[in-house]
């Protein structure tokens, strides 16, 4: 009897005694055993998890039974860079006993099997990605679903992640239609695919642009990889499929008529799809947007013969929290990264500045965002869905803090701010947020005043003023582009070098300095980054 009550009270309260002195959350709370196995970055290791969830306002403790899930996983380490931090990230999978997949509803969210734990450690506020998503959901098709959850982890306290799906197609998450080995040919080798713009991960494979990003060199290029079918299941037909599709695409895009109302790009792209993820980057201002973590997807013809982007995924960096590439800046556009940071090895596709080139693109875009402001964003909504999302984890964020001291309050790459509290973490965060909204208001309907026509393209010209204090640029390019000016004297040095950044699609002046300058010839050289020349020329100071 007595051993059987010793048995009883470790299977009662079996991690107690162990979790840092973790007893209980208002979070949902996740008890994964590896047996103390470590747990590689694949492939997933066999694993028990437990949930404990009461429901929305009720306290789970660490002594209560797993109520929610109570079963096999396999786990295993995701991502890249966030696997170097001391929070780790995981990918997860409920398993049966016999090893299949356990399509099973975890925390409320929608039946699957393929789940991700986030470990927010850079981004200080530990909200970053759920706020993006929760954007994200308001306007888009689909965006990952997120509960804010504690974690132990071999009975040792992990802290707060933030548990969400992964993303792949299902009728509940990316809803394409599903593409068997079997379908090579007609409308069924058409769709479903989803694929990525990212680093490559060892083995992936996918299809190289023909377009490189502006402002590269010979060595940047941008590839899509295979997400469904993945490398290893993607069939001849549907890679030759799939490659023509998006080579055809980038062409109608790329064409001088591309805007044409019906033989366009529109064709291939669904601009409102865009037009969200373009917002929903913008208001993040994320330093990775565009370029890595971009997903897209292509339904069957008979369904939707467009390229779609989406869902959202990865804005840890977003949201002022980059010191680099202007990444912390409430200004500036993200899609104007190769301009901004253009020695970077991934840079953004030329669609984005092309897409400001067509002007029922930009009006589409003012709408949108016209229709939100006075909505789903307005100022109030906004800061009420960042303040209720650190009104919820304020509690167990002080716990998780007391696991990771040393990530508060110290330089974590890439912090743009560091503050000393959490509270001024989150506090940067919705300000931050609340001044780049300010900015977009402003911004965005400038993108439409004017428009870039690519055939009034003219090589930039310089002429000096009357009073000779200055020479008058003039060049033809698209807004927020960003154009260097320099001039030389006569033997070849430098003597003046400024960056300006385009006011306006259309026609734009700057002007060189020529007021500490001697009588002489100049030279000087003007770099368009989307244009593969640059432009030069001399000036006279009379």
């Amino acid at each position: 009897m007595q051993n059987k009550l010793l048995l009883l009270f470790f299977t009662v309260v079996p991690f107690f005694l162990f979790a840092q002195n973790f007893t209980q959350s208002n979070l949902p709370i996740l008890v994964i055993d590896t047996e103390n196995a470590g747990i590689p970055d694949e492939p997933k290791i066999t694993a028990h998890l437990g949930i404990i969830d009461n429901g929305a306002g009720a306290v789970n403790r660490l002594s209560d039974p797993f109520n929610d899930y109570d079963g096999r996983i396999g786990i295993e380490l995701r991502g890249q860079t966030s696997q170097f931090f001391p929070k780790k990230p995981y990918g997860i999978e409920t398993r049966n006993a016999d090893g299949s997949n356990n399509n099973v509803s975890l925390l409320s969210l929608p039946a699957e099997n393929d789940w991700v734990l986030h470990n927010p450690y850079s981004d200080k506020s530990l909200l970053r990605n759920a706020l993006a998503y929760k954007l994200a959901e308001q306007i888009m098709p689909y965006a990952p679903r997120t509960r804010m959850v504690e974690l132990v982890l071999n009975e040792e306290y992990g802290g707060v992640y933030l548990f969400t799906e992964k993303i792949k197609r299902d009728q509940n998450r990316v809803d394409i239609a599903t593409l068997l080995p079997a379908d090579t040919e007609g409308d069924e080798l058409t769709g479903g695919y989803i694929f990525k713009i990212d680093k490559a991960r060892e083995g992936e494979e996918g299809v190289t642009s023909n377009y490189p990003p502006p402002a590269a060199d010979d060595e940047q290029f941008i590839r899509f990889y295979y997400q469904t079918p993945d490398t290893e299941a993607i069939r001849p037909e549907q890679i030759d499929y799939l490659t023509d599709f998006l080579h055809t695409a980038e062409d109608a895009l790329a064409e001088d008529d591309f805007a044409d109302a019906e033989n366009g790009y529109r064709r291939y792209w669904d601009t409102e799809t865009f037009i969200d993820y373009l917002i929903i980057n913008e208001l993040a201002r994320n330093v990775d947007g565009y370029r890595i973590s971009t997903y897209l997807y292509k339904d069957k013809d008979s369904n939707d013969p467009r390229l779609k982007i989406g869902p959202v995924w990865d804005y840890n960096l977003g949201f002022g929290n980059a010191n680099y590439c202007n990444g912390g800046e409430v200004t500036d556009w993200a899609f104007d990264f190769n301009n901004l940071c253009p020695g970077d090895f991934w840079l953004v596709p030329f669609w984005w500045q092309r897409f400001t080139e067509d002007k029922q693109f930009t009006e589409d875009l003012n709408n949108r965002w016209s229709e939100l402001r006075s909505g789903v964003f307005s100022d109030e909504r906004m800061m009420f869905m960042c303040d209720s999302l650190a009104g919820h984890i304020e509690e167990a964020a002080g716990r998780n803090y007391q696991r990771y001291p040393e990530a508060l309050g110290e330089y974590v790459w890439p912090n743009n701010f560091v503050g000393e509290t959490w509270r001024q973490e989150v506090d940067y965060l919705c300000g931050w947020l609340t001044d780049r909204v300010a900015w977009l208001d402003v911004n965005i309907p400038k993108l439409n005043e004017n428009e870039y026509v690519p055939s009034e393209f003219f090589a930039p010209r310089v002429t000096p003023t009357l009073a000779a204090d200055f020479a008058e640029a003039e060049f033809y390019v698209n807004a927020g582009t960003k154009v260097t000016l320099r001039l030389f004297d006569g033997r070849g040095r430098e003597v003046n070098n400024s960056t300006v950044i385009a006011a306006q699609n259309g026609v734009n002046t700057a002007q060189f300095d020529l007021r500490n300058l001697q009588r002489g010839v100049y030279f000087y050289l003007i770099d368009i980054p989307f244009k593969r020349e640059i432009y030069g020329g001399k000036v006279v100071k009379m």
